[in-house]
C-alpha cells in the first residue's frame, strides 16, 4: 500500500503544475472529433475539416475513436473545452499507468518502487501525459490489460482474465499498434500456462475489436475507417521509404535515451564503435549520435538475453514500431518504458538507477515547462489580439493550439490557394504548416510579429531545431539542447490594391496581388499549379482585346476542356489535345470600364503519391493580350 501511495503522489506532484496546460500538438483535431461526437455520438469522426490546408475526411485519422468518446463525454458534463478540467480528468490514465506499472514491476524485480519511478521520470511520460492525445489513454489501457493478463496467467484465474479482457477493449479503441501487444502477452502465455484456451482466445478479444469497428463503420458508412486512412498514407506520403529511415533514426535515439543507464553493463566495444561512427555520420551533434549508440546497445543486449521474457517485449515492441510509425517521435515508445525500466532496475546499481531517475524527471520538467510556455503563448496572444478583430473576417494559417484558439475566437481555417479579400486579417504561424494562399487582388500589410520562445535551453521542436522529440520532419535527435526560437507568429491585414497589369506573367512581381484564388506558389521561377478552379484580377486594356491563357499540362495530366469566363461570363471553351504546352485563346472582347475577373476552370484533375495538392495544370501567364 505504502508504495501504491508512493507512485500516487509521484502522478500527482507531475501533472498537478500543468492543470492548465494550453491546447497542443494534435489536441485539436481530438476536440473537434470530440464536438461532433455530440452530434453523432456512434460516429465522433464521421464529418470533414481542413487539415494542412486540405479538406480530409476524420475517419483517415490514425486512431480508432476511445480518445474523441472520452473527450466527447466530458465536453458533454462540462460544457465548453476548459483546460482544466480536461487535464484533471485525464490524470486518471496516468494514474492507472503508473499504478499497473507498479504491478508489472513487482512480478519481474526485487525493487518495484524505483522501477516504477524510473518508469514514471521518462521524459515522455512527464511530458505528453500533460496532452489530450490518445497515448496516455493507450499506455493506460495497455499497462493495465498487461498487468491483469499476467496475474491470470499465474494464477489461472478467470476473473483476472476477464478484466484484463476489460481492458483490452478501450485499449483496441485507442490505437491500431494495440495489435502488437497480442505477440508480447501471447510470448509469456506461451512460457507460463501454453495449454490454457481461455488465455488465447482472450486475446483474441483485440483483433476481434478492431475487426468490430472496421465492420459496424462499413455498415454505416459504406467505407473502411482503414481504406480512408491507407488513402491517405499514399497520399501524404507517409510509409515512404525515407519516412521509414527517419523513424527508425529517430526512434533508436529516443531508445537509447530511455537505456543510458544500460551503457555500462551492455560491455559491446565493437558495437559501440560502430553505432557511434554511424551517428557521428548522420549527425555529429551529441543529442543523436550518444542515445542512438546507447539505443543500438540496448538493442543488442536484448537479443543477446533473448530468453528474458521483458527483454521479449522490448525487442517485439521496438521492431514492430520501426515497422508502424512514420514520425519517430518519442511517445510511440511509451508502451516499452517499462520493462526497459525493470531491465535497468535489475541490471544496474541502485545508485546508478537513482542518478537516471534524477536526470530524467530533470530533463523531463524542463521540458514540459518548455512545452507549457509554447503553447500557452498562442493561448495569449489570441487572447490579447481578438478583441481588435471587430467585425474583420479573420483567417488562421497554422494546425495545433495556434489553430484551436483562434478558431475559438471566431477564425476560419485557410484552405490550399484561397483567395482571402481586403479588410481580412491572416494570422501565420511558421511552424504550423501554413499553406500558400492569394491576396483576391489586395496585398498584405504586417500588423505585428511574435517571436515564442523560451529561456530554457530545451526544444521539442522548433523552427531550427533538429529535435525529433515529437516528430523526425527536420532532425533525429532526442530533444533541442538550443535557444533558437520556437515560432514566428505574424498577423497581417489585407489592404485594397488595383491591378496593374492586363497580362499575368505567373512569375511576375504583381502576380501575388492578383491572383485571387486557386493557384499555388511560384515553382521553378516561372509557373504556377492551378486545381480544378483558378481566378486572377486584371486591368482591363483600354481597345478590345482577347484573353489569353498559356498552361502546360503534364503527361500524368488528365484534363482536356478548358473554360474561360470573364466576370462569370463564357468567353472560351476549348478541347486540349493531350500534354504539352497550350494556348487557349478567347475572342475579341469589347472595351469596358473597370477591371475584369478572370476564370479558368478544368473538367479533370489529379494527386500524386506525398503530395497533398489537388492538381490540375501548370499556368505560365493569363490575361488580355492584344
Amino acid at each position: 500500500m505504502r508504495q501504491a501511495l508512493a507512485v500516487v503522489a509521484v502522478v500527482l506532484l507531475l501533472r498537478l503544475p500543468f492543470l492548465h496546460q494550453a491546447i497542443q500538438g494534435d489536441d485539436v483535431n481530438y476536440l473537434a472529433a470530440a464536438q461532433h461526437a455530440q452530434i453523432d455520438p456512434l460516429h465522433p469522426t464521421h464529418f470533414r475539416f481542413v487539415f494542412q490546408g486540405e479538406e480530409v475526411s476524420m475517419q483517415g485519422h490514425p486512431h480508432p475513436p476511445f480518445n474523441a468518446w472520452f473527450l466527447g463525454g466530458l465536453l458533454a458534463v462540462v460544457g465548453d473545452v476548459e483546460e482544466v478540467r480536461f487535464h484533471v480528468a485525464y490524470v486518471l490514465f496516468s494514474l492507472i499507468a503508473g499504478l499497473a506499472a507498479l504491478s508489472l514491476a513487482r512480478r519481474f524485480c526485487t525493487r518495484p518502487l524505483l522501477a516504477t519511478l524510473l518508469f514514471l521520470s521518462f521524459p515522455a511520460f512527464v511530458v505528453n501525459g500533460n496532452s489530450l492525445e490518445s497515448d496516455l489513454p493507450l499506455l493506460a489501457w495497455w499497462l493495465a490489460a498487461s498487468a491483469l493478463f499476467i496475474a491470470a496467467v499465474d494464477r489461472t484465474s478467470l476473473p483476472l482474465l476477464g478484466a484484463a479482457v476489460a481492458c483490452m477493449l478501450p485499449l483496441a479503441m485507442s490505437g491500431f499498434q494495440s495489435v502488437v501487444l497480442i505477440p508480447i502477452l501471447g510470448l509469456y502465455l506461451w512460457r507460463e500456462r501454453r495449454g490454457w484456451v481461455a488465455g488465447w482466445v482472450a486475446l483474441c478479444m483485440i483483433p476481434a475489436a478492431h475487426v468490430g469497428w472496421q465492420l459496424f463503420e462499413r455498415l454505416t458508412s459504406e467505407q473502411l475507417p482503414a481504406q480512408v486512412l491507407t488513402r491517405y498514407f499514399s497520399r501524404y506520403g507517409l510509409q515512404t521509404l525515407a519516412n521509414k529511415g527517419k523513424n527508425a533514426l529517430a526512434l533508436t535515439a529516443h531508445f537509447g535515451w530511455m537505456g543510458l543507464a544500460a551503457v555500462p553493463f551492455t560491455r559491446n566495444i565493437g558495437v559501440a564503435v560502430g553505432a557511434a561512427a554511424f551517428g557521428l555520420y548522420i549527425d555529429p551533434h551529441p543529442m543523436f549520435w550518444a542515445p542512438f549508440t546507447a539505443g543500438v546497445l540496448l538493442v543488442v543486449w536484448c537479443v543477446r538475453h533473448g530468453k528474458d521474457y521483458l527483454a521479449q517485449w522490448v525487442l517485439v515492441f521496438f521492431a514492430a514500431a520501426l515497422v508502424l510509425f512514420f514520425a519517430g517521435s518519442a511517445r510511440y515508445l511509451l508502451p516499452l518504458a517499462l520493462p526497459v525500466a525493470v531491465l535497468l532496475t535489475r541490471e544496474a546499481g541502485r545508485g546508478m538507477v537513482r542518478a537516471a531517475v534524477a536526470l530524467n524527471l530533470t530533463i523531463g520538467l524542463g521540458l514540459a515547462s518548455v512545452n507549457y510556455q509554447h503553447w500557452d503563448s498562442y493561448r495569449q496572444l489570441i487572447a490579447k489580439i481578438s478583441q481588435d478583430w471587430g467585425y474583420a473576417r479573420v483567417w488562421v494559417n497554422s494546425e495545433f493550439g495556434l489553430r484551436h484558439y483562434a478558431e475559438a475566437a471566431g477564425a476560419l481555417p485557410l484552405t490550399r490557394g484561397q483567395g482571402v479579400r481586403p479588410g481580412d486579417i491572416v494570422i501565420t504561424s511558421k511552424l504550423g504548416f501554413p499553406v500558400p494562399f492569394t491576396t483576391g487582388g489586395g496585398a498584405l500589410a504586417p500588423v505585428s510579429e511574435t517571436t515564442v520562445t523560451s529561456l530554457l535551453p530545451l526544444r521539442l521542436i522548433g523552427l531550427h531545431s533538429k529535435s525529433a522529440y515529437s516528430t523526425a520532419t527536420n532532425g533525429y535527435r532526442a530533444f533541442g539542447l538550443e535557444t533558437t526560437p520556437i515560432d514566428v507568429v505574424t498577423i497581417q491585414s489585407v489592404v485594397e490594391r488595383k491591378p496593374v497589369l492586363s497580362y499575368v506573367p505567373m512569375n511576375a512581381a504583381e502576380s501575388d496581388s492578383q491572383i485571387v484564388s486557386g493557384l499555388d506558389k511560384v515553382e521553378d521561377g516561372k509557373a504556377r499549379w492551378m486545381g480544378r478552379k483558378a481566378a486572377v484580377l486584371l486591368k482591363r486594356p483600354g481597345p478590345p482585346a482577347p484573353v489569353v491563357v498559356e498552361l502546360y499540362l503534364p503527361d500524368a495530366a488528365p484534363a482536356r476542356v478548358v473554360i474561360l469566363r470573364v466576370d462569370g461570363i463564357e468567353v472560351a471553351r476549348q478541347e486540349l489535345p493531350g500534354p504539352g504546352k497550350h494556348t487557349v485563346t478567347s475572342p475579341v472582347l469589347p472595351a469596358a470600364d473597370g477591371d475584369a475577373t478572370l476564370a479558368i476552370e478544368l473538367d479533370k484533375t489529379f494527386s500524386v503519391a506525398g503530395d497533398q495538392r489537388t492538381l490540375g495544370a501548370i499556368l505560365i501567364g493569363v490575361g488580355f493580350r492584344q
